[in-house]
């Protein structure tokens, strides 16, 4: 069966996050997006692990239902092109801050489970350990090779997966506090590992340079902190709808499950170049080594971003391809090309009466980005979206890379263009 995949998310009970990050707007927002299983995100978290339990029902082998109590209310504000199966997979992110060969690690990394009987094992580790009340993705002082040991030791199933790993400041191979190969950072358990998350700063040309990553196969999962921005990376599965199946697919060299990943255009990143933002220096990796990696305007050394970490630890030319390689489509979310179309913000009003009615007419976000044909986004959205989305497939973007936490900006059309494609279509 194929299906989408986000398994990287956040509750309400996240730094940071927003206040409606629960079940049943991730449901709500999974459908909308065309997304078939969602990570849980928090689960060892008390009071989230509770509303999951209390929330969810068995489905398939490891995966999980919204309740049809919960479910009902939202069903009725789903257009019915977009109602589709929703299951949820039980995983939690875990911050880890710890002192190893003299210096300060900072790593996340994610688990996954298949039961909760496995997950209130893990949980109960970690409550041993440190403080798992205080935030969702719990900040614990204890070694990456000790939470993947004490991950296996809870349940033999569980999957353990390096999350967003070239992010500076929090990831194995991150410039701040990571480190400069995965058997480094996770020892004789490395072989424990299958895959590794690429993040939104890095794309899988980027991984593919790096001969020690070829024997993990790559994800990409959204890190959504709120419903809405599920998807904006994720992952297609062609395999059995189960946990199994996607525990198959990750593990098993020779199993071609995971088909392909959806990807941010790497530049809109926060972390793909260097730079300072307050300072509001932006450096492409050549930039920064001229500077010698100091801050032009303070002085200061710049956040080393993720383009410049590949090209310290690549060993592999351009244009190669890892032995686990899988195809990939670049995406930019419906709501930034409405907003891109229309010359507005994405928040605002417009953009987001544009995508209902869009969603209501032509089917979910996924579909209209992939697969629906563009004469057919041209007859409900109009000629620039449906160019704007033309041009998107093709890889036709401008892009001011994100740097030092900054997202970075998108852009589709140039000034005047949308009028003039405007007027070119209404001669037709």
């Amino acid at each position: 069966m194929k299906f989408i995949a986000d398994l990287h998310v956040h509750s309400k009970y996240s730094r940071a996050t927003a206040k409606n990050s629960d079940l049943e707007n991730l449901y709500l927002w999974a459908q909308y997006k065309g997304i078939h299983v969602v990570g849980t995100g928090d689960c060892v978290h008390p009071q989230w692990f509770k509303e999951l339990q209390e929330k969810l029902e068995p489905a398939e082998e490891g995966l999980f239902k919204l309740k049809e109590k919960y479910a009902k209310p939202i069903n009725v504000q789903i257009p019915k092109s977009c109602r589709g199966d929703v299951r949820f997979m039980l995983s939690v992110e875990i911050s880890n801050i710890y002192k190893r060969h003299d210096k300060v690690r900072k790593v996340h990394n994610l688990i996954f489970s298949p039961s909760f009987e496995a997950a209130r094992k893990i949980q109960k580790k970690l409550g041993d350990i440190g403080n798992i009340a205080s935030d969702g993705r719990p900040i614990l002082g204890l070694d990456s090779y000790d939470l993947l040991r004490l991950t296996l030791e809870a349940d033999a199933k569980n999957l353990f997966v390096p999350a967003h790993i070239w992010t500076p400041w929090f990831s194995a191979f991150g410039s701040m506090g990571g480190f400069d190969s995965m058997t480094d950072a996770f020892g004789d358990l490395t072989g424990h590992i299958f895959a590794v998350e690429t993040g939104l700063s890095s794309d899988p040309p980027m991984n593919w340079r790096l001969k020690e990553l070829d024997d993990f196969i790559l994800i990409s999962n959204s890190d959504a902190h709120s419903p809405a921005k599920l998807g904006r990376e994720a992952n297609i599965f062609d395999t059995d709808f189960s946990y199994d199946g996607i525990y198959q697919a990750l593990s098993d060299k020779k199993d071609k499950g995971l088909v392909s990943t959806l990807e941010f255009f790497p530049e809109e990143g926060k972390y793909h170049f260097d730079g300072h933002r307050v300072c509001q220096v932006r450096w492409n990796p050549k930039e920064t080594i001229q500077h010698k990696g100091v801050c032009s305007v303070c002085g200061k050394p710049v956040t080393v971003g993720v383009m410049s970490r590949v090209e310290i630890l690549a060993d592999r030319p351009e244009g190669e391809k890892s032995k686990r390689w899988r195809p990939f489509k670049n995406i930019v979310p419906l709501p930034e090309l409405i907003a891109e179309a229309k010359d507005v913000g994405a928040a605002g009003k417009a953009v987001q009466e544009a995508y209902m009615n869009i969603l209501a007419q032509l089917g979910n976000e996924f579909t209209i980005l992939l697969e629906c044909p563009v004469e057919d986004i041209r007859r409900v959205a109009g000629d620039v979206l449906a160019e704007g989305i033309n041009r998107m497939r093709q890889g036709k973007v401008e892009i001011a890379a994100g740097y030092d936490g900054e997202f970075g900006t998108i852009k589709i059309f140039k000034p005047g263009e949308r009028r003039r494609i405007d007027k070119q279509m209404a001669l037709f």
